[in-house]
């Protein structure tokens, strides 16, 4: 998988591979999705979510830069995988995730493997998590009109968000954010296809399911 769906397609950070290649993917999908895990192509979970392309995983972590001093924060845990990437990488990991289910299933993989810097928060992704605030890098693991307010004030100065932003799913683009004292500075990344960000900053249910 790795270097078949990953590296061969542009991924050069050597961290960010060996942490793709270390983390058992099968743990963080269902008993029968267990022989297709390394499929490059995401696949359903649990409360209609998915777990995001290997490849996804890999470019939206290369593009957060996650060094090991880091505290990062994910929104939109699912299942723990990237949760579990990212804490190979950095010094800690909050992963907020929504539905209860999946918080508790993620936590419970997570704590298994012995990814004991990594934490599962169960809450509203879109308002972060001031309490570990601030975060070095944030990624945000699905699509919203804009980048939600409180993570913009929750990123560390040279901090790093990732995130998919647009109209709905056919017009969303993967962006970085790097904020600079106060400013921040946007890198486009190109077209992406995630489930909408749903919160108090980011779409009402009623209007994204």
């Amino acid at each position: 998988m790795v270097d078949r769906d990953i590296a061969a397609r542009g991924v050069r950070d050597q961290a960010v591979l060996e942490a793709m290649g270390s983390v058992p993917r099968e743990r963080f999908v269902s008993d029968k999705m267990a022989d297709v895990a390394y499929d490059d192509r995401p696949l359903p979970i649990a409360d209609r979510q998915t777990i995001s392309q290997p490849f996804m995983v890999a470019r939206m972590t290369e593009a957060a830069e996650i060094g090991p001093d880091d505290r990062v924060l994910e929104v939109g845990a699912g299942s723990g995988y990237g949760a579990a990437v990212a804490s190979r990488l950095a010094d800690e990991v909050w992963a907020i995730e929504r539905h209860e289910a999946l918080a508790l299933g993620a936590a419970a993989v997570l704590q298994s493997l012995g990814y004991d810097n990594a934490h599962v928060v169960r809450g509203d992704g879109t308002l972060g998590y001031r309490a570990a605030a601030p975060f070095d890098a944030i990624i945000v693991t699905a699509g919203g009109p804009k980048v939600p307010e409180a993570l913009l004030t929750q990123l560390a100065d040279g901090g790093r968000l990732v995130m998919p932003v647009g109209a709905g799913r056919a017009g969303q683009e993967l962006i970085r954010l790097r904020r600079r004292s106060g400013r921040y500075r946007r890198d486009r990344l190109g077209p992406v296809r995630f489930v909408p960000l749903i919160g108090e900053q980011g779409y009402s249910s009623e209007s994204a399911e």
